[in-house]
Formats: structure tokens, sequence, C-alpha cells
């Protein structure tokens, strides 16, 4: 008889979790997943499924609008927030059930409470029943983070803004980051008021300038006040509204104010401490390239880690771990390349280096593609917005270093050029490949002329 009544234990049925929990049973495992909310996690409950729903709907107020310059009248469209909630709910139950009955599909053991160390090989549920397991994976994912900040527990975190009874008519959102931007284009295209306050000196740090700087100013000119370079101070009530105040000294009155300040590894109270797992100081889980922890038969993968906080990746890293220690072929994720998308207003596509990454490393032997454009849909709306689109290049190599899209399906367009990169694309195998006329994507394959940046005066 086995000493363990489980080969695996997963602590979280989000997509990492779930993913290494399946691949583990399928290699023959003895296999045990505890989740004490829903099963699917972040991505699926409260997070990509759901807000890419939010996104579709806000994006119609725009298309409404395009219509007009095609012939099409469409004044009598109206929007009811409700009916996009229920139908946004409906949707995320119908995907839970389908992640529980893969589970059950590959025969692991779902158990539906909070499970928490004890020690190296001990999981104590909430029922109180202890279970022993040969292996324990930790794939808790990461948690909203609150500003230090008079008035923060006045306001809403990306958690509750799925679930708000009526659409805010003035929402203030405090953030540069993915969620700030995609709910700030969501709640402007559903009809809201909205605010952006962002301490840095420009959105969406970490990403290519010309991406930040032209997504500022396009959502600037759909309506979103974006501050930057201030940060909140106070949240206080202001009869049925609430009041923030900045630190540049406005105070904005709105329905709500949203907290999007980044996320936190979810490692408190796990009881990480009586199995001897070392945690950083951001509270993450340590582990090594196989996403071992520093005691040998625990494990962790995904956003508790705090490695590369994005749902392809935890399920990669929770997939790579089940073959390895399960299925004896061992292999580890590569975190090169990985594509983004942020799904605001305009949609923003990216892979591989921005240009300031490039030249910190390569010097001045880079070159830079660019081309901005109005996308031919715009071309009879009369929508004021430009496309962007641009490759940073290896210039020994001729290597492609970084992908850069700006405007509709950017998303779509950088997963392919994904590929490319990853097999090693140079400049003359996307000057080789043939255009796909009319397209936004063509730029990608038609600029020949090396951007040259203006002298300074």
């Amino acid at each position: 008889m086995s000493a363990f009544d489980y080969d695996l234990f997963v602590i979280g049925a989000g997509s990492g979790g779930v993913r290494a929990a399946r691949i583990a049973a399928n290699h023959g495992a003895r296999v045990a997943v505890a989740e004490e909310y829903r099963v699917g996690g972040t991505c699926v409950i409260r997070g990509c499924v759901p807000k890419k729903l939010m996104v579709y709907a806000g994006r119609f107020h725009g298309d409404f609008e395009d219509a007009a310059g095609f012939g099409w009248d469409v004044r009598s469209a109206s929007f009811d927030w409700s009916t996009l909630i229920a139908n946004k709910d409906k949707e995320i139950d119908r995907l839970e059930k389908a992640y529980r009955a893969n589970l059950e599909r590959s025969k692991v053991t779902i158990l539906p409470e909070r499970a928490t160390l004890l020690d190296a090989h001990t999981v104590k549920l909430a029922s109180g029943k202890t279970i022993r397991a040969d292996r324990i994976l930790i794939a808790t994912g990461a948690w909203p983070h609150l500003p230090d900040m008079t008035g923060a527990e006045l306001g809403i975190t990306s958690n509750e803004a799925f679930h708000l009874k009526t659409l805010p008519g003035a929402i203030a959102i405090v953030g540069g980051g993915f969620i700030a931007l995609e709910f700030a284009g969501i709640f402007n295209g559903l009809g809201s008021k909205v605010t952006v306050a962002y301490r840095g000196e420009q959105i969406l740090r970490g990403f290519d300038d010309d991406l930040r700087n032209d997504l500022a100013d396009a959502m600037r000119r759909r309506g979103v006040d974006i501050h930057t370079m201030c940060a909140p101070v106070a949240i206080e009530k202001a009869g049925d509204k609430l009041a923030l105040t900045l630190t540049n000294g406005e105070r904005v009155i709105v329905d709500h104010v949203m907290l999007a300040t980044g996320r936190t590894p979810n490692t408190a109270n796990l009881g990480l401490d009586k199995a001897g797992v070392k945690i950083g100081a951001n509270g993450e889980i340590i582990v090594d390239a196989a996403s071992r922890t520093n005691v040998a038969n625990i494990y962790a993968v995904g956003d508790v880690t705090d490695r590369v906080a994005l749902t392809p990746v935890a399920i990669r890293e929770g997939h790579a771990f089940a073959d390895s220690v399960f299925g004896g072929k061992p292999w580890t994720v590569g975190y090169d390349n990985i594509p983004m998308a942020v799904f605001s207003e305009p949609e923003v596509g990216s892979v591989g280096m921005s240009e300031a990454d490039a030249r910190r490393m390569y010097g001045d032997a880079v070159d830079i593609y660019k081309a901005r454009f109005r996308p031919m849909k715009y071309t009879l709306s009369g929508r004021d917005e430009r496309m962007m689109m641009k490759l940073v290049v290896d210039q020994k190599t001729q290597k492609l270093l970084g992908c850069h899209v700006l405007g509709p399906d950017a998303g779509e367009i950088v997963q392919m050029a994904a590929i490319a990169m990853q097999m090693g694309a140079t400049k003359a195998d996307f000057d080789r490949t043939m255009a796909l006329h009319p397209s936004a994507a063509e730029e990608l394959v038609t600029m020949r002329d090396k951007w040259v940046p203006p002298k300074a005066v």
C-alpha cells in the first residue's frame, strides 16, 4: 500500500493547476485538486474571458458610429448593462462546467474547499480532513493589490467590476497597466465618463514607447481623461458619490473608483512556512526552471511564482511540470518572445524587445521600421484614428527582435508574427513574404525604409 493518498495534490484549480492535474492524471498519476472558489481560476472566472466579452460589448459603440459612413442608420441602438452581465455570467458558468468535466474525464478528484500545508507532504482541508501526497503543486494565482491610501476600502478592483449592479455614469481608474486600460476602454465604450490616473510618466510601462504614446493619444481622442505623473491620495464619500483626490490637486467625483494597481501572489495563510517553502519579497514562491521550490517535492506554477503573469504561461508551466515529473518527458518553459495583447481601445499587440530594450542591449546596431496609416475601415467612417506597426531588427544578423502593433486585431496579427520570430525570421524573410491585400497586416511585409530619428535642434 502507498504511504500517500495521492501521487499529486494540486492547490488551486486555475489555468496552470488544471492543466498540470489533467496531464499528470493522463500519465497515470492519482491526482486531487482543491479549489475554494470556482474551477477555472482568475482567467476564466474573473479575468481574461469575462473581460474580453466586455471588451466586445464596448466596441459596438464605435462600430455603430462607423456604420453611418457605410450607409447604415443605427440611431435606435441602445445598451442594457444587466443583459450583458447576465449573458457574461451564463458563459462563465458554461466554461466552469467544461473545466470540471475535463478534470473528471481525466479521473482527477475535485475537492471544493480550501487547502493549506501542514508539512511537506500533508495538506489540511477546510473541513478538517488531512491528506497525504507524494508531490504537491501550488497554483493559487494572484490577487488584486490595494494601494496604501486613505479610503482604499471604498474602491473596487477588477473582481467587483464584473458584478456591478448598474453601469457607472462616471468611474475613475487608478493604474496604467493591462487591467486599468482594458477596463477604461470597456467603460468608455459603454458610455461611462472615464478618468485614468497613473503615477508614471506614461501608461503601459514596459511596452514599446511608440505603442505607449500612440495608445495614450488615441484613448484621449476617444474621450478618456488620462492623468500621468499623479497618484491617488484619498477616496472619500461625497453624498451618494465618491471623491478621488490626486497628487496634482484634482478632485474627481465619480460613482466608482477602480483600483488597478497590480496583483500580489496569493500565498498568504497557505502554510508555506510549515512546509519550509521559501517566498520572495513580493510574497512570490521562489522556484527553479523546473518549477520546483526549495522543498524537493513541492512545486509551483503560474502567477503565484511572479515570473510572467499570463494565462498561456501558467498553462505551459503546468504542462511542463506534469510531463517532466509524471510522464518521463522532461522539458522546461522558454520565456523569450512571449506574445502579449492589451485589449484596450485601440488594441495593442507586442512580441519581443521594445526599441528601448534593444538599444540598451545592441546600442546603435538596431534598425527600426515603422508605419502609421489609417485602417481601410476608417476611411469611410471618418474615424480620426491611425494604426501603428513597428519592427525592431538586429542590424548585424537582421533577425527580428521585436514586433509591435496598435490598432484593430493587433493581438491576432502579433500571434502570427511571434511564430516567425520563434523560428528566427529575418527582415529579409518578411520582405520575401507575399503581401495579403488589402489588409492591415501586409504592412509588416512591405515596410522597406528604415526609420531615422529626427536630428536634435
